[in-house]
């Protein structure tokens, strides 16, 4: 066992073409986060799956029970990984995950998934600010576009937007390559 987890946060069929809230370049994310998770599973890093859920019917993604809200198989939980169910952007807020992770001497975090500007984003502020070094692979992680006050933003620059404010101050932002090329 080490002092690091990987988390992967809400890498799930709705974010994937034909899903209900479709992410650009969720392939190619998902394709790094399986890189990323099995070089986790290689050297013993624990391994936590974050699953996210809105409990409403009328919930434009991630409704409970939906196919849409099940755990993408590119990266499908194996016995032995913890799976922590969450209803809020921030994969800590009201779950068992800071229990989880101090359980297991866990000093650092690798964050990946989905989406940049909302649970990637949550999941990894609120880890530094809990003590955590936090590691995001930016490439591991895709993003959605966006407007705000009548501005459309494409999901490159969203996605750059957010990995440039948590370089800034709460992780080490990576690409794949270099971050598998590390350990």
């Amino acid at each position: 066992m080490t002092d690091t987890a990987l988390i992967l946060v809400d890498i799930q069929k709705d974010y994937f073409d034909g899903g209900r809230w479709t992410l650009s370049r969720m392939d190619e994310a998902s394709d790094n986060a399986a890189k990323v998770l099995a070089r986790a599973r290689e050297t013993g890093d624990m391994v936590v799956h974050i699953h996210h859920e809105i409990p409403s019917n009328s919930a434009p993604f991630f409704r409970p029970g939906s196919e849409g809200a099940e755990i993408h198989p590119k990266v499908a939980p194996q016995a032995g990984e913890e799976v922590i169910l969450k209803h809020k952007p921030n994969s800590f807020l009201n779950t068992r995950l800071q229990d989880t992770l101090s359980s297991r001497g866990i000093t650092k975090v690798v964050v990946i998934g989905a989406m940049s500007q909302m649970c990637v984003d949550a999941t990894t502020r609120a880890a530094a600010d809990l003590g955590y070094e936090v590691t995001v692979v930016h490439d591991a992680c895709a993003a959605r576009d966006a407007e705000f006050d009548g501005v459309a933003v494409p999901a490159a620059q969203v996605h750059a937007a957010f990995m440039s404010g948590l370089s800034e101050t709460y992780a080490t932002v990576v690409g794949c390559k270099n971050y598998l090329a590390a350990g």
